[in-house]
């Protein structure tokens, strides 16, 4: 028997569909077909099999279909449909079916065709046209219809979950000159500090080029500054790509070939290509500004060789020399202008002690390491840019053969510290706990905030290998993250402690009993928890002050209640509340559903938990060069609410991420406060509120003198402004209406401020 397998686009062919079901004919999707668009027959596998078979069955046995004035297709015109679907009306008149006594071909032709076309199916259930509309909405009843309806609602409803948690496995990357199974790409930090967001962009795009040209991956320690570096890095930074899931083919050090880089450099010396200074480097930075060369320029190969030698024993007299490559002291391109590629470090190195002396600088290390290791493709982020041209100049000076640089842009985000220097000194000064902290964005740090491997890596590849430099807000990673998060993240509930408002089931006399709700509504494959029912419950102070006397309302999970006996007190706060049930009730017809958990008792323990929100570290978008930390540093950056959360949460291990429904997504930080609470982090989901800074944001500094001018030359309107002192205890803020002066507007809104847009 023959089958049709159907593209499933959003327009589907819904009359061959139809035939083939009629026919007993087997329907099947293509899911890799994409989703927008329509499927010619020419396009469908099986379509000729079905036009076949139906020649065969409707021969000499119906009602041949009524002649229309023009065709109906799925791209007819709006004019065109109204006429086809008049004269469609017309001849249903006296007839049930246009294909005789009974549902056939002829019927389900017509009926898949309307449903195909967009402006068909939204005017047949339109007035003025009886019994077209009398046919259709009977035909959909029928078995043939309904099934095929269902048969593509299903596989849409297939593909959208398995889009949910779906890999992204493609980016839209060609690397040059690339050979499938020749590509070696590398990793290179430097150990001296924990691998950040701003490296993650260089990690995840070296290992994917590395797999899809199945190629090789080197994380190879760039070890060429003893004072900065620690061997604890080099397992810190395994550690952070094992959190990741980046795996490394081989692992190397720069410093496995210092002896070959001497050597290498020699040679270099030797050919005239490079000459020892002893000039200060502050007067090299001026030199090479200006264009002038060292006095050292023109020394001799004999001179500059056993200097070179004297630096690389560390003696007096080498100290005061390092090695500077002989380029072209006035070239366009500043990193050209004779730049300095070994000098004399006094310390000890992790790996070699204090066997060196002296160290090659990375513009001279990474190219010839490149070639050493057999590198092929070299990404680099493009703030490296202008040194590509003296990473070429020194494989061709070295006699090694060309090696392809991919350039990419550094990922960036706004309010957020990546200098090692910077976030050392935070560690330090006790800011945040550690550099794990969930306010760090260490890859343990976004980690312990909820950011998920998958989430990570579906946000940097969808970014392909942009070259654009932007500053980026973090809306978007949250939201790629909700992505994942969302699907499997099992659902508790938990109440606010402070205020939370007690609440007696009136007539409930069955007494504590659990019974079994699935953990998440739409994936049943995560399972169940157990919600207890009583006849004392506890509520949100802000549901309850929300609700009217005598208000119904959903109680989630179990049904409708009457709100009565509300007590306040003189604050206005709800003290206590009454429920009458009303299970029976239409939840669809309530406009408030609220979350709740029965009152803690012996059988019923609920969890003690803390829910901390984060705030940024920093209150100034953008850290400049010159900026003092200590000046934009956040002075609050979590806020903390006690809860009680429901029972199973105490079995949750570190990192596991769930939703408190009706408050966000959370993760387990697999740690207790002081009062031996446990900690849940919120984690932003891309929304404006969950990623706005919620301190006062660093002043600007004033760019030019006077009055500040919007675009136009005008003066800047001002809106309503709060000053610190304009805030009631109840949270309603003062504004004044000419900015700081006029009269006063009480607004009450539990939004954070931001900056205008």
């Amino acid at each position: 028997m023959p089958s049709v397998v159907i593209p499933l686009v959003q327009t589907p062919p819904f009359t061959l569909i139809a035939l083939a079901l009629i026919q007993g004919i087997p329907v099947s999707w293509d899911t890799e077909s994409g989703e927008t668009g329509q499927a010619s027959y020419g396009e469908i596998k099986g379509a000729e099999e079905v036009r076949q078979e139906l020649e065969k069955g409707v021969a000499g046995k119906e009602i041949p279909l009524p002649p229309l004035p023009t065709l109906l297709a799925a791209n007819s015109t709006f004019q065109e449909v109204s006429s086809v679907l008049d004269a469609l009306d017309d001849y249903l008149a006296y007839r049930t079916y246009f294909a005789g006594s009974k549902f056939g071909f002829g019927d389900a032709t017509i009926w898949g065709t309307i449903r195909g076309n967009n402006s068909a199916i939204g005017s047949i259930k339109k007035p003025g046209r009886p019994h077209l509309t009398r046919w259709f909405n009977h035909v959909e009843t029928l078995s043939v219809p309904q099934n095929a309806l269902k048969t593509f609602q299903q596989a849409r409803s297939e593909m959208d979950k398995g889009k949910k948690t779906k890999r992204l496995e493609t980016v839209d990357v060609v690397l040059p000159n690339a050979v499938k199974g020749k590509v070696v790409v590398r990793f290179a930090p430097e150990p001296s500090g924990f691998l950040h967001i701003g490296h993650l962009k260089a990690a995840i795009l070296n290992r994917f080029l590395a797999d899809q040209y199945q190629g090789k991956f080197i994380l190879r320690f760039d070890d060429t500054n003893p004072l900065k570096e620690e061997g604890e890095f080099e397992d810190a930074i395994k550690e952070d790509l094992d959190m990741i899931e980046i795996g490394f083919d081989k692992v190397v050090h720069t410093s496995d070939h210092f002896e070959k880089i001497q050597e290498i450099t020699e040679k270099l010396i030797r050919r005239g290509d490079a000459f020892m200074d002893d000039t200060d480097g502050e007067t090299v930075k001026e030199q090479r500004r200006a264009e002038i060369p060292s006095k050292n320029r023109d020394a001799s190969i004999e001179d500059n060789v056993a200097r070179f030698k004297e630096m690389l024993k560390g003696s007096e007299e080498g100290k005061k020399w390092s090695l500077r490559a002989k380029i072209d002291y006035q070239h366009k391109n500043g990193s050209m202008r004779d730049p300095v590629i070994y000098r004399y470090v006094e310390g000890s190195h992790h790996i070699t002690g204090t066997k060196f002396k002296a160290y090659p600088m990375y513009d001279l290390a990474c190219p010839i390491i490149d070639h050493l290791d057999g590198v092929t493709h070299a990404l680099r982020a493009n703030e490296y840019y202008a040194r590509h041209e003296q990473y070429q100049w020194f494989l061709e000076k070295l006699g090694f053969p060309k090696i392809e640089i991919f350039d990419f842009s550094r990922v960036d985000f706004v309010y957020t510290v990546l200098s090692k220097r910077k976030l050392k000194f935070l560690v330090e000064k006790g800011v945040v706990n550690g550099w794990d902290d969930p306010r760090f964005p260490t890859v343990r740090g976004i980690r312990s905030r909820g950011m998920t491997v998958q989430g990570l890596k579906n946000y940097i590849l969808g970014q392909g290998a942009s070259q654009a430099q932007l500053q980026l807000e973090w809306d978007g990673i949250w939201t790629v993250n909700k992505k994942v998060i969302d699907p499997a993240a099992p659902r508790y509930w938990a109440i606010a402690e402070d205020k939370a408002v007690p609440v007696t089931i009136a007539g409930y006399t069955e007494g504590e009993v659990a019974v079994e709700k699935p953990l998440h509504k739409k994936n049943p494959e995560i399972g169940n928890k157990k919600l207890i029912l009583s006849d004392k419950l506890l509520v949100e102070q802000e549901d309850a002050v929300s609700f009217g006397d005598n208000e119904e309302i959903t109680a989630m999970d179990w049904g409708n209640v009457f709100v009565s006996n509300k007590k306040t007190n003189s604050n206005g706060e709800v003290e206590s509340l009454e429920f009458k049930l009303h299970l029976e009730g239409d939840f669809k017809k309530t406009s408030k559903k609220i979350h709740w958990l029965s009152a803690p008792s012996t059988k019923n323990a609920l969890v003690p938990v803390t829910l901390i929100e984060y705030d940024y570290l920093i209150t100034k978008k953008k850290l400049e060069e010159n900026d003092n930390l200590e000046d934009i540093i956040n002075p609050k950056t979590e806020y903390r609410v006690k809860a009680l959360a429901s029972a199973e949460v105490v079995n949750l291990k570190k990192w596991e991420i769930i939703q408190f429904e009706r408050k966000g997504y959370y993760i387990c930080q697999g740690t207790k406060d002081a009062e031996g609470r446990m900690e849940f982090g919120f984690i932003p989901d891309g929304r404006l509120q969950t990623i706005t800074l919620k301190a006062t944001p660093a002043a600007e500094k004033p760019k030019v003198a006077g009055a500040s001018k919007g675009s136009w030359g005008k003066p800047v309107s001002t809106k309503p402004t709060i000053t610190a002192d304009s805030a009631n205890s109840d949270g309603t803020k003062i504004l004044l209406s000419n900015g700081t002066s006029g009269f006063k507007i009480p607004v009450k809104s539990g939004m954070f401020e931001a900056d205008k847009i």
